[in-house]
């Protein structure tokens, strides 16, 4: 079995040929809702929790180790993110005895109502829209060992912009080894994230009156098509280290590397205290080798936030807030309220 579980990894592991150069590809990628991170605990620590985070806080991150905490979970969290957009996600999880955990999320974004301009109207034409992107994620994770977990999350897709729309089916994979080399408390994870068709807007919007230079006829309709695009796909690799001082204190360190199709690599790390398991601190950062001569171009830096936990009595309550620091924008905060039973 363990020669099994080897070969899982090096085969997610070969799959970084893929992202080679992903760099030079930078904003081509469809879909960037997807890249919008949900859950206070791993914003807290820069998204370095690929392999350390558990239970449903850690769907967007790694679907393996949704099945690592057991019972029915419901959690509620909203962004403030840049240019006033707010993030809503939810999600519910139940682990099904002999079968494995699911979970279903869903992910909005809040952008408001936008102007409609013309070329005669450049200033507006007295109509506006708002866009709709959702994420509709459904996930099933599974404990093969008492080390190994993976999971697989399918997402739907779609976004509308006026007159125009489109949709796609997108695929996340996890895998997670605990106490990697006997190390207790020692994780291993890696996730292939955001992998699907490409995505091609279509609609209404889209067709035009023109009158061809090149025949001899008038005014027609014409309809363009639009270019279509591939998903932000990711390989992440993660490692974990959780440390008890005493029965009361605990210090998590996290660290993940992401490989991109769309953008530079990046480095995220993320530290995490524990007092009694009911009172978190957290703090993380991300770094971009690729952009050290000029750090404008990653408009996120530090990351901080705060956690409690508390037992209502066959109820578990979680709250966590995270604040990231961003350029050019209002710097993001982050809410997430859990329910455990």
């Amino acid at each position: 079995m363990k020669k099994i579980y080897l070969k899982l990894f090096l085969l997610i592991l070969a799959a970084s040929t893929v992202f080679a150069d992903g760099g030079v590809r930078n904003g081509t990628g469809a879909a960037s809702q997807l890249l919008i991170p949900v859950g206070a605990r791993g914003i807290a620590m820069s998204g370095s929790s690929l392999s350390g985070s558990t239970g449903l806080e850690a769907l967007y991150w790694n679907p393996a180790n949704l099945a690592i905490d057991g019972g029915t979970n419901v959690m509620f969290s909203y962004m403030s993110h840049i240019a006033d957009i707010g993030v809503t996600y939810f999600g519910v999880s139940t682990n099904l005895e002999g079968f494995g955990a699911i979970g279903l999320t869903l992910k909005s974004l809040s952008v408001g109502s936008i102007n409609v301009t013309t070329v005669d109207n450049p200033d507006g034409n007295g109509r506006s829209f708002k866009p709709t992107f959702m994420t509709l994620g459904l996930t099933y994770s599974r404990l093969l060992s008492d080390r190994i977990s993976v999971g697989l999350t399918m997402n739907y897709i779609t976004e509308t912009m006026d007159l125009v729309s489109s949709s796609a089916l997108g695929f996340n994979f996890g895998v997670t080894y605990r106490n990697l080399a006997n190390i207790n408390g020692f994780n291993l994870a890696m996730a292939l994230k955001n992998f699907g068709p490409q995505m091609r807007y279509d609609g209404s919007g889209l067709y035009l009156n023109a009158t061809p230079t090149s025949l001899e006829r008038g005014e027609a309709t014409y309809k363009m098509t639009a270019a279509a695009f591939d998903l932000p796909s990711t390989l992440e690799i993660g490692l974990s280290y959780n440390y008890n001082f005493n029965a009361s204190n605990a210090l998590q360190v996290d660290a993940t590397y992401q490989n991109s199709n769309y953008y530079a690599d990046e480095y995220k790390f993320g530290l995490e205290y524990s007092l009694n398991s009911t009172f978190f601190v957290r703090g993380g950062y991300t770094y971009t080798p690729s952009f050290a001569d000029n750090m404008d171009y990653n408009i996120y830096g530090l990351t901080a936030g705060l956690g409690l936990r508390y037992d209502l009595g066959g109820t578990t309550l979680k709250v966590d807030y995270a604040y990231r620091q961003t350029k050019f924008f209002d710097d993001n905060q982050v809410i997430s309220v859990q329910f455990g039973f």
